[in-house]
């Protein structure tokens, strides 16, 4: 996410830092440079030009913090503006009488079908009953599509064929008004603001409803277009909010960044992978240190603490302080892992020094890294794992061919599990300060900086 944009911003910051103290002329040639950057990312140029200005004018004038060097003050500057252009967090309006309706609303090909089931996931995670409201009949297979994504998450998906939408969705809503259901969400046609019949049937829809909310669901990835499309929505609906999916994708950022700023709609949600759990609540702060490369790890906790057993972990941290930890831990912390999603994923979202790491990394060479790594050790006995000092050549090669290996595989594999049961032993000996190391180099994260280090040398 935003790859190329993170990349560029960074190279500014690294020049700036190594400045020292800074003068008008620094600050002149790295906004210049940030305004490229900018533009490059495809933000809209009002945008672009109202964000240097209000940084030149912090930066040169004032604010200069004695806590902090005057680069540190500059990117800290930068963050702020950026926080501010992307906008304020603003979440779904669930009120008034139940069920409560969203309808989603956007171009086809946008993702609106994928994005209702995720939705209602997320929904039904804060304890909501959702039913699912099939309103798209024109387009092939698009009802199907919402049917077995419902099926796939057990939420009830409604539809009668041949039903016009807007009568199809009154019937949803005392159907599920009468289930106890307390949110309907409505999967509606992909439509063009200039699609005048499509665009009526979008009102008559609301009309019947009343939806609590209208978003707008749009691609990210079609840059600077999306804001136009969403200024076209917005003149013909009364938009509550905007959903930007495939963030996943997006390499530059501009649709992200501008959207807000031009339309006045606020985001409400981000669609960051193509799983059913790839949904995000908007956070404007944790977005602009994901594009500043500071990592999101507000984001990564809460990954962890959704997958992760809590009780199971802490009796881990507790076996590997005490120098007793085995290959058969190291099994369990990347199962944990695992649960956390798309190695790439977690890698982006990791801070500083880990983070500019993390991106040198080919997200599948670690996935298939992982594999290997799982492959080695499901190939080992259950005493060979509580005690690899036993592993000989003989051993050793039996269990390469079991895994489709090298024994050279087998022999890293065991020198970084040492490495880490070092590590952890000295963490153990310094106390409270070590443990905290231990979660700032994210040795409890199933040893991501040892997989990290193996996988640069493997790059270089």
């Amino acid at each position: 996410m935003f790859d190329q944009l993170s990349e560029r911003l960074n190279q500014v910051f690294d020049k700036i830092r190594r400045r020292g103290r800074l003068t008008e002329k620094d600050v002149d040639a790295a906004m210049r440079e940030v305004r490229l950057a900018l533009l490059e990312a495809d933000v809209h140029y009002k945008v672009v030009k109202d964000f240097v200005q209000r940084v030149k004018e912090r930066a040169v004038g004032q604010q200069i913090s004695k806590a902090l060097l005057p680069a540190q003050q500059v990117i800290k500057i930068v963050h702020d503006e950026l926080v501010h252009t992307l906008g304020e967090p603003e979440p779904l309006r669930l009120t008034g009488p139940k069920p409560r309706v969203i309808l989603l609303v956007g171009l086809q090909g946008s993702g609106k079908t994928t994005t209702a089931a995720k939705l209602a996931r997320h929904l039904r995670k804060q304890g909501e009953r959702v039913m699912l409201v099939a309103a798209d009949p024109y387009r092939p297979a698009a009802v199907q599509q919402l049917q077995t994504l419902g099926q796939q998450l057990g939420i009830p998906v409604y539809y009668e064929e041949g039903v016009p939408p807007p009568e199809l969705v009154a019937r949803a809503h005392r159907q599920a008004a009468e289930g106890g259901y307390s949110v309907l969400i409505v999967d509606t046609a992909g439509r063009s603001q200039l699609d005048q019949a499509l665009m009526d049937e979008v009102h008559q829809i609301a009309a019947r409803v009343q939806p609590a909310e209208v978003l707008l669901v749009v691609d990210a990835m079609i840059g600077q277009e999306a804001v136009s499309v969403a200024q076209g929505f917005r003149s013909a609906l009364p938009l509550t909010g905007l959903v930007l999916t495939k963030m996943d994708g997006d390499a530059r950022g501009g649709a992200a960044i501008s959207i807000r700023a031009v339309t006045g709609v606020p985001i409400k949600l981000l669609g960051t992978g193509e799983k059913l759990d790839a949904l995000e609540t908007y956070d404007p702060e944790r977005l602009a240190s994901r594009i500043l490369g500071m990592g999101d790890v507000l984001g990564l906790i809460q990954k962890a603490e959704e997958a992760l057993d809590e009780e199971e972990a802490e009796k881990q941290v507790e076996r590997m302080l005490r120098g007793e930890f085995t290959l058969e831990d190291y099994a369990a912390q990347l199962r944990q892992v695992r649960k956390l999603g798309p190695i790439g994923k977690i890698l982006e979202m990791l801070p500083g020094d880990l983070g500019k790491a993390a991106r040198q990394i080919d997200p599948q060479q670690a996935e298939k890294q992982l594999k290997k790594v799982e492959a080695i050790i499901n190939s080992m006995t259950p005493e060979e794992r509580r005690r690899p000092e036993i592993l000989n050549a003989s051993r050793k090669r039996r269990i390469a061919r079991g895994s489709g290996t090298t024994v050279q595989d087998v022999n890293e594999l065991i020198r970084q599990y040492r490495q880490m049961k070092r590590m952890f032993k000295q963490l153990g000996k310094m106390g409270p300060g070590g443990l905290n190391r231990l979660f700032g180099g994210l040795g409890g994260f199933g040893g991501l900086g040892g997989l990290s280090r193996g996988l640069g040398r493997k790059r270089r």
